[in-house]
Formats: C-alpha cells, sequence, structure tokens
C-alpha cells in the first residue's frame, strides 16, 4: 500500500514539473528570442521575428514533451521492475 502512495506521489510531482515546463518554457523562450535574437541581434523585422519565434516556441513544446515521455517511460519499466521482484 506505501509504495503505491509514494509512487503516486512521484508520478503527480513528474507530472506538476512537466506542466509547469511547458507552460513557461515556450512562452518565455517565444518572448525572449523575438525581442533579443531576432529583432535584436538579427535585426529581422517585428513580421519576421513573430515567425521564427513561434517556429521555437513549437519545437520548445515538442521537446518537453518528448522529455515527458521518456522520463514516464523510464519511471514507468522502473516501477514495474521493482513490482516484479516481489
Amino acid at each position: 500500500y506505501f509504495r503505491n502512495e509514494g509512487s503516486l506521489t512521484s508520478t503527480i510531482r513528474t507530472l506538476l514539473f512537466f506542466t509547469a515546463l511547458m507552460i513557461t518554457l515556450p512562452v518565455g523562450l517565444y518572448f525572449s528570442s523575438k525581442a533579443y535574437i531576432f529583432e535584436g541581434t538579427l535585426g529581422m523585422s517585428n513580421r519576421d521575428s513573430y515567425f521564427y519565434a513561434a517556429i521555437v516556441a513549437v519545437v520548445t513544446v515538442h521537446v518537453v514533451l518528448a522529455m515527458f515521455v521518456y522520463v514516464a517511460w523510464s519511471e514507468g519499466t522502473r516501477q514495474w521492475r521493482e513490482g516484479k521482484q516481489d
């Protein structure tokens, strides 16, 4: 019983961590890359910088999702192995 409760807590923490990453990272990278990289450093127009910053945000979403799937898969495999040893 206690082992399942600990795994549930671990799962919820992992989910909340990746939820926070999914919200903050793409939005933060969108605005910071638009302002500092594309408009500031590269001197792009406002219209072009929107497009490229959106690409950065979409790639970031995919990276965070891939990281979540990897962590969830490895955590599930570890819990499955621990359960099999009993």
